[in-house]
């Protein structure tokens, strides 16, 4: 949870996707390097949906759950959620996915343990986060080489 402040606001007083944005990667991060047990970074953002606007003021809560994991690279689905500081009101006023990939001490990637998939439910989530990967994959620029 975090309380957004008059330094988090853009000019007409909403809180900065900037600012929201930051906190889905830090929260992506705890969730992917918890489940690697080891130091993660983010790879990509994809499908980030501002649904609501986020108030100075308000309390941000992010819920965050590993949908996939391959080899070295972690899918990690983020609710945002805003509430007043009565705790009288609650929005969902977001979402994103957010690619991470474990690495070691070397900084390189290296693997990571599967993902239990205990219900059908989990298993669906799986198998929709690795049809996404797969489209990350099929649509990920080239890095160019040294000229």
């Amino acid at each position: 949870m975090r309380l957004t402040l008059p330094t988090d606001a853009n000019f007409i007083g909403n809180v900065f996707g900037g600012v929201i944005l930051a906190e889905i990667d830090r929260v992506a991060y705890v969730t992917a390097s918890r489940h690697a047990r080891q130091n993660c970074v983010t790879a990509s953002f994809d499908r980030v949906d501002f649904l609501e606007p986020v108030h100075v003021g308000e309390l941000l809560q992010l819920y965050a759950e590993l949908t996939y994991v391959g080899r070295s690279s972690m899918e990690v689905s983020v609710d945002v959620h805003s509430e007043d500081i009565t705790g009288r009101t609650r929005r969902r006023v977001g979402h994103a996915y957010v690619t991470m990939v474990a690495v070691g001490a070397d900084g390189r990637p290296t693997e990571v343990p599967p993902l239990a998939q205990p219900t059908a439910a989990d298993m669906q989530k799986f198998r929709d986060g690795e049809r996404r990967m797969q489209e990350r994959r099929r649509t990920r620029p080239s890095v160019p080489g040294p000229n």
